[in-house]
């Protein structure tokens, strides 16, 4: 099953393509679910919920983790980059630990990347991106994926620069999710599905999942004896090598088999909007 949210926070069953409109059930979830209930009650009711989604059809995330240097031929070209700069190369993702992103860095593919730093090197980095569909700490790595809802196309927009990770990754627009959420189900390996973005028609990054450093439970399983992770809540599992900048008017194509592929253009950012 593929759940998108669009317009004004409706909610809808993807089939084909066309968008069924569930949002009646997601009225109905939201008024039942506790009032100190933590992360999204949505997704969280989703198990209970996936039959009566379906027959009518006949994401708000509460924190954003990301891993960094997760891929050795990423590390690879960051680090001969950072010696022809004669700079310090980022550490791999054991010593590097996983960040945070800004909520307020979330966007759909549809409203597209602004750039605010025109004069920087602002580059893509194409990412499989997990969504947690319930609370779960210190989580044990052989029951990780049981805490997935299911996954999603992120991509990780970087501005580069002397100032932290994260706040370098939490520019508006910058933290991208999409074309809609497959659920689990669709994946039964997250760790062997093939990734891939095109800048205006030319392949950058294309890689497997199945290169990464830490996999996708080791992430579950090391970043929840950090994090407490709730519903809702997005995990970027990292990028590959052939991260490369892009400039307003540019246009993206990221791919991940089997969620789908999304196309999200690249703008100048405008003061005050």
């Amino acid at each position: 099953m593929r759940l998108c949210r669009y317009d004004d926070d409706r909610l809808g069953v993807v089939r084909g393509d066309m968008v069924h409109d569930v949002t009646e059930a997601q009225t109905q979830i939201r008024a039942a679910a506790p009032y100190a209930m933590k992360g999204d009650a949505v997704i969280a009711a989703l198990p209970a919920w996936r039959s009566r989604l379906e027959e009518m059809a006949a994401k708000a995330p509460g924190k954003l983790v990301a891993a960094p240097t997760n891929y050795k031929a990423h590390i690879e070209e960051m680090a001969a980059r950072a010696a022809t700069q004669n700079i310090k190369p980022s550490p791999a993702i054991g010593t590097a630990g996983l960040f945070l992103k800004a909520n307020s860095s979330l966007v759909g593919p549809s409203e597209g990347v602004a750039i605010r730093f025109p004069e920087r090197r602002n580059e893509h980095e194409v990412e499989l991106a997990i969504i947690f569909g319930k609370q779960g700490s210190d989580i044990p790595r052989a029951n990780a994926l049981d805490y997935v809802v299911g996954y999603a196309i992120g991509l990780d927009m970087t501005a580069r620069g002397p100032e932290d990770r994260s706040f370098r990754k939490s520019i508006d627009t910058y933290s991208v999710l999409g074309p809609w959420l497959v659920t689990a189900d669709e994946i039964p390996d997250p760790d062997n599905v093939p990734l891939t973005i095109s800048v205006n028609g030319e392949v950058k990054q294309n890689s497997n999942t199945k290169q990464l450093i830490y996999d996708c439970r080791k992430l579950i399983e090391w970043g929840s004896t950090f994090y407490t992770f709730y519903p809702g809540d997005v995990l970027y599992t990292g990028t590959p090598e052939g991260v490369s900048p892009v400039k307003p008017g540019d246009t993206m194509v990221a791919r991940i088999d089997p969620i789908g592929e999304m196309s999200v253009s690249v703008r100048a950012h405008r003061a005050g909007g």
